[in-house]
């Protein structure tokens, strides 16, 4: 399917659908998925990266069963604003998976999303081993968040129309 954009996710969502957020890392994929009435972010158990095909399988098997419309994926932008390498793997991410699935895509800055994720689970005084195996799913659920609650920030606004 195609990649869309944030404004476009609202019409994919009625009937009970679920919106899924990715952090994409290395060694793991962090997954997030909302509740029916997208209002809250709720981590998932992350995808240990093993090859690509693997990945996708178990990543859109998760998805099925979760009643997913849309996917969020974080891109990691640089602070000046600007795409280097780990935005490429995003992408390149996306279009590789988009001829395997026809749900939509769509990009969400997430800037300093695993940072904030990371303080989280630190004020919940979890571990560090702890830590290390739930932070990109808490990064997920910081990133599909920020949609959520842009999502809210739309319907409010067009509802003031």
């Amino acid at each position: 399917m195609a990649i869309i954009t944030i404004e476009e996710l609202p019409a994919l969502l009625a009937g009970g659908k679920t919106l899924a957020g990715l952090d994409l890392g290395d060694k793991t994929i962090g997954v997030a998925v909302s509740d029916r009435g997208l209002s809250f972010a709720h981590p998932r158990p992350v995808i240990m990266r093993k090859k690509f095909t693997l990945d996708v399988t178990a990543l859109l098997a998760m998805l099925a069963k979760e009643n997913t419309a849309a996917i969020v994926i974080g891109l990691p932008v640089n602070m000046d604003g600007s795409e280097g390498p780990r935005a490429q793997k995003s992408r390149a991410f996306v279009r590789n998976i988009a001829n395997l699935t026809d749900l939509p895509f769509a990009f969400w800055d997430e800037r300093l999303s695993t940072v904030a994720a990371e303080r989280a689970l630190l004020e919940m005084d979890v571990s560090r081993k702890k830590r290390d195996g739930r932070i990109d799913s808490a990064a997920a659920a910081f990133i599909l968040q920020g949609v959520l609650d842009r999502l809210h920030a739309l319907g409010a606004d067009s509802a003031a129309r």
